[in-house]
């Protein structure tokens, strides 16, 4: 992750503060001009950046001074999209308007941390989707679906949580990889396990083919695809069992 500017980030704290007090106070917002009120939820932005992680993993390489300035420009649109006859009608003006704001800064953060973080390969609609899901264990199996699964594919079995790995996909960013998702298949899965998903998926190394990890891990008998293709769905679905979804969350 980036170091963001301690000084850089004082003298827009400063800057700010002032742009704030030189605008009258008003008791309507409508009242407001769209570029005043641009001026004063400035500070909700930093609000909403602060409770996304920077951490690598979560984050990318972006860092808290980078998630304001998404905010930001994601404030801007969602100013301009404010309707002021509904404002009016408002019986708690500052309540409505931060709650509209709100949600629209979020997901400008959302979506530029899944835009720099896009190495992953999960796209926007699927992160979407696993949020949505984000109390439950559905929610585990939904990212490492979408994780293992190429990007827009439907799960080979929806009910029975078992997938199997497309041969078509891209190995994956090894930097972003080691920093969370292999430490994830260390901590849950045993030698054999995370080596058939490490090979299968060319996660550190080139991809490999089921006749290929059968050699590398001396598995023998009748079919070897079969068999590693039975390691891939058991090493899925013990993760899918055992990883907490708040270790999901840290990611999201």
């Amino acid at each position: 992750m980036k170091k963001y500017n301690i000084k850089n980030y004082k003298i827009y704290k400063e800057d700010l503060k002032y742009a704030i007090q030189r605008i009258p106070k008003k008791s309507d917002f409508t009242l407001y001009t769209r570029k005043e009120l641009k001026v004063l939820f400035l500070p909700l932005v930093e609000n909403v950046a602060r409770k996304f992680s920077t951490a690598q993993p979560a984050s990318g390489v972006l860092s808290i001074l980078d998630l304001i300035q998404i905010g930001s420009a994601g404030l801007s649109h969602a100013v301009e999209r404010l309707q002021m006859d509904t404002l009016m009608e408002s019986l708690d003006q500052e309540k409505t308007i931060k709650s509209f704001l709100s949600k629209r800064i979020r997901g400008a953060i959302r979506r530029g941390i899944d835009t720099n973080r896009a190495d992953m390969r999960i796209p926007e609609h699927k992160l979407n989707e696993i949020r949505r899901n984000s109390k439950n264990r559905e929610m585990v199996m939904m990212f490492f679906n979408s994780i293992f699964l190429s990007i827009d594919s439907a799960p080979y079995n929806n009910d029975s949580m078992i997938y199997q790995i497309p041969d078509k996909s891209e190995p994956y960013n090894t930097g972003l990889l080691n920093s969370y998702l292999m430490g994830l298949l260390k901590k849950h899965l045993d030698d054999r396990e995370y080596e058939v998903l490490r090979l299968s998926y060319g996660l550190d190394c080139e991809k490999h083919s089921a006749k290929q990890i059968a050699e590398k891990l001396n598995i023998v008998g009748a079919s070897d695809y079969v068999r590693v293709s039975e390691l891939k769905k058991s090493a899925v679905q013990k993760l899918i069992d055992n990883v907490d979804h708040s270790q999901v969350l840290d990611y999201l």
